[in-house]
This record gives structure tokens, sequence and C-alpha cells, in this order.
């Protein structure tokens, strides 16, 4: 094995005792390179900073010495979040988002979260197909670029996190079984492949070291950790957390959250919280009505599961779930509401959709405002995917760039993932399902506004919970939660400085009616039918 400098020198490289190859040379920045394989096969670095332009092509050195203006930054609480989640492609590269960060602050955004950006096949993706882990896609810009964003992003308060994936490699570019096949299992397999190896050492390591740059090099305040259920061994959480909690400077707020199945033990070793699946699923089911696939697990007394996710954070705390044909879950009633990242749309809940609607084109106007109040001003942490915040209908469509037997395979698939939909058991409506690979694909998922006032709604609330809900966060503990109607709730917390914090909801078409609550009103939306109303008491002497 040895490393190929483009324009320059074959570099033998040495094996150690235990397995490592290793080489040595003094190159200057921009230099291009790959790994040249005993059969003659060219690969990319597995840990490169960047390629050029693609993960077929040359690894590109970059060294780390950007010229960080606001290095003294040192994060903000968990609980100030509200984060903003976004596409870096579809928002225009990381230096368009740099523009967009005005208009978030004065929306009164606190925290964006990236979806992964790094380096995948192509020039679309969705980030989930990523293959070098290390690399952000120049597609988005470079290296220092998204520096640059994090950078001035600090300058104005605002957190960044980034979403990365470490449960799986996507289905083109991925080098690493032709020369490390040990890095995956032979006896397990995943919808994406055969297991990553989480039992070895080189392993852990290697995505340790990722989560370490992420965190260090670029200085981003977060990570969301994708599909951590689908990672086999489990210890490797708190393994991480150790090791960022143990390199990550006393002071600074640095904060991990996962996407799994409920595992409240995660949440009690090292990990911030965990995105609520089962609170965005019953608010689809209260919104809408669905009840196919996994929201028919919330379709029964959807306003009773709505009460519990208010009290105790999810619905699933080792229950049988029918969809995963499986009990879901570990007990979190213990846990602080701010243990869990409560939203009405993400890339996934939008994005797997056929066509990619958005709850705009899905729930009646006061209903949907009623649902955003709920979840701007609860205790738990609250997260806006981008174009909620205008209103935009444009729909946000699952979209890729592969080619040749690939790109056939990935939109025929795609259409016959939903084929066992009524909507579309007819083949030729499901010819209408949009092309991953169509460019226009991509286009149309730019978000357009639409409701001119929902900027300003979003803005009101947002300032209401700033005001009055983040300073009581701290000790916030559960005062119960009921169903008050078919799709009803009344929720109330007892706040950290002793006020006492009640939120009523109604998201169907009939009124409902309740009992005042205690305290001032804080917030209301809706009349006779959709409704949200939000009550605070004084705090306790």
């Amino acid at each position: 094995m040895a490393v190929a400098i483009e324009g320059g020198d074959l570099l033998p490289m040495s094996r150690s005792a235990d397995g490592w190859f290793e080489a040595s040379a003094a190159v200057p920045d921009g230099t291009l390179y790959r790994y040249r394989l005993a059969d003659g096969t060219m690969v990319p670095d597995p840990a490169s900073r960047g390629q050029a332009p693609d993960v077929d092509d040359a690894s590109v050195v970059h060294t780390n010495d950007y010229p960080w203006r606001h290095r003294d930054w040192t994060g903000r609480p968990w609980t100030d979040v509200v984060l903003y989640e976004l596409h870096a492609g579809v928002a225009g590269g990381f230096a368009r988002i740099q523009d967009d960060l005005p208009r978030l602050k004065t929306l009164g955004i606190t925290a964006i979260e990236l979806m992964p950006v790094n380096d995948f096949p192509g020039r679309r993706n969705w980030g989930y197909d990523g293959v070098l882990p290390y690399a952000p896609d120049s597609a988005y810009g470079t290296p220092d670029e998204l520096k640059a964003l994090v950078d001035a992003a600090h300058g104005l308060g605002i957190m960044m996190f980034l979403d990365v994936v470490y449960n799986h490699f996507g289905p083109a570019g991925n080098y690493l079984p032709s020369y490390a096949p040990g890095f995956f299992r032979d006896d397990v397999q995943t919808p994406w492949g055969p297991a990553i190896d989480f039992r070895r050492r080189e392993v852990r390591d290697y995505f340790i070291g990722n989560v370490l740059m992420w965190l260090m090099e670029y200085r981003f305040d977060g990570l969301r950790f994708d599909a951590v259920h689908a990672i086999q061994n489990q210890d490797w959480v708190q393994e991480m957390a150790s090791a960022v909690r143990a390199t990550v400077e006393p002071g600074r707020h640095v904060h991990l959250v996962l996407e799994h199945h409920n595992a409240a033990g995660h949440l009690r070793n090292g990990i911030d919280a965990q995105w609520n699946d089962d609170g965005h699923n019953v608010l689809h089911v209260l919104l809408t009505d669905e009840q196919g696939g996994y929201y028919a697990d919330y379709a029964d007394g959807p306003a009773g599961k709505l009460a519990r996710v208010l009290a105790e954070g999810w619905v699933y705390q080792g229950e049988l779930s029918a969809y995963l044909k499986a009990p879901r879950g570990e007990p979190a009633a213990d846990l602080p509401p701010y243990a869990h990242v409560l939203f009405l749309q993400n890339h996934d809940q939008i994005g797997n959709r056929a066509l990619g609607e958005r709850l705009t084109s899905l729930a009646s106007a006061p209903t949907l405002e009623a649902a955003i109040a709920l979840v701007l001003l609860c205790p738990q942490i609250p997260m806006v995917f981008m174009g909620e915040e205008t209103g935009s209908r444009t729909p946000f469509l699952f979209f890729t760039d592969h080619t040749d037997d690939l790109a056939i395979a990935v939109r025929e698939g795609r259409r016959q993932e939903f084929a066992g939909f009524a909507e579309f058991a007819d083949p030729e409506r499901r010819e209408q399902i949009p092309d991953p690979n169509a460019m226009e694909t991509f286009e149309n998922s730019i978000p357009q506004p639409g409701d001119r006032g929902r900027f300003e709604f979003y803005q009101r609330l947002i300032r209401l919970r700033m005001q009055h809900i983040v300073p009581r966060l701290k000790g916030v503990v559960s005062a119960g939660a009921e169903a008050l109607g078919p799709k009803a709730v009344r929720a109330s917390w007892r706040m950290g400085d002793g006020a006492l914090l009640t939120i009523v909801t109604n998201l169907g078409e009939n009124a409902v009616p309740y009992p005042k609550p205690a305290g001032s009103l804080l917030f209301e939306t809706g009349g006779s039918g959709p409704m949200t109303a939000v009550y605070l008491t004084a705090p306790a002497a």
C-alpha cells in the first residue's frame, strides 16, 4: 500500500504490528493525493478532510488554520435551544446560509442544525448516503467556508449543530470494504448492508475521532446522531460521550442529541436529548387523521397519547409497537421535559412521503397554528424545519444524484416502496412519484414563502418562550396531563421557580369546554374550534 501524491511521489506505507499503514511527507495545503492498494486500485483517504471534487476523486490536504474571530465563544445552555433544521444544498450552500443568519436571528432561532454535510456521491443528496465522514461535500463549499459559517453564527449568538451518520455508509463510493473488510460484520445485516463492526477498537476510534473533529476543529456546538438504534454496540454511545466531555474545553457548552427508539438510559449518561418521534407521530395523527404505516401505533386514543408525551416525554416506554413488532422504549417519566426535542415536521417526516407534502397542505391553518403554539411554548425543546416559519407549501422531496444502474434502482425502489399504499396501488399513479435523481426534484424542494404572517407568528411565540419559559426550565417537572376530548389535551408543569405553566390544546374542529386554568393568559390562538391557550402563574413566593 502507498500514498500517491498527484504530480509527485509514490510513498510506500509501512505496516505496523497492529495492522495500521503509515507514511509521512511534508506537503503544502491543497495537495491532492490517493491511497494506492496492492492491486493498483486508487482510493480516497477514509479520513479525507476534503475531495476534489467528489468521492471517487483525489483527497485534498487541508490544514486546520482557520482564523477564528469568535474563538472565545462558549455556546449556550441546552435549555436556550430553539432548533432550526435545514439542508445545506437546498439552502444554497455554506455561504448562502451565512447570508441568511441575520433573518434567522430576527426570527429568534438560537441553534441551527445542518443535515449531514459529509461527502456523498454526486452533487445532490440528503446526506445520509455519505461515505467520507471527515470531508465536507464540495457541493456546499470548502471546509473554510463551513468554518466561516459556524464562526459567523457564533458572532450572532447562534449555536451550530450538525447531523452525523455512524450507522451505515451509502451505496456508492464506499471503498472501505476493498481494503478494510474487518470494518464490517459478516454476521449482522442492516437495511443498508453489513453492519459496521463497533466491537473493534479501530472502528470505535474512527467515529469518536470524527465526533471530536466536528466539535474541536469546526467548533460545532452540538451533534445529532442519526438512527443510533441501528448501531449494534450501544456502549459506544457512552464511550463517545465520555470522550467528548473529557476533550471539550471547561465551560464550553456542547450538546449531544440522538435519534433512537426511546432509549432513556442514554439520556441519563452524558447525552442531552433525543428526537421525540412519538411526539411528532401523535401530533401528526391528530392534525391529519392519517393512520397508515407507523402512524397506526398512535391512532387509538391519540389525545391520551399526546397527554403522555407532554407529561412523561414518550408514548412508548416498553410497550409493544405493532409497527415494529417488538417492544419500544424505556420508562422516561423521570427525565426533564427538555430531554426531548419536539417538532411538527423534519426532513424524514416530510421527505419520506411519496410527494413530500408539508403540513401546510395537510392541515387547516387554525389547527396548524394551535399545534405550532403547543410545540414552541411547552417545556420540551422545539425544532422548526426550514420553510415552516414562512408557511411554505413547497414539498421537501427525497433527492439523490446517482448514475447508471444505481439511479434506476433508486427510482424504481422509491416507487415500489409505496406500492402497498392504496393511493399508489395503480402503477401509473406510482409513475407520478418524483424521480429522486431528476434535477427538478431537488429544485422543487427549495422552500418558497407561503403565509405572509407566519414569520411574525413564529417570531412572537419564540419571544414568549425566551422571556417566560426558558428562564424557568431548570428544575421543571410535570404536574400532570389529561385528555379533554378526542383531540384536546390539558398539560401542566411546575417550573423551576415554582410558577405553574398550563397549556390547553384542541386540534379538533369542535369546541371542547374546559375550566379556566390558574394563572394569567400568556398566549391564545384560535376560537371555537382548534385552539391553544397558555396560562402562567406567578412564581412561588
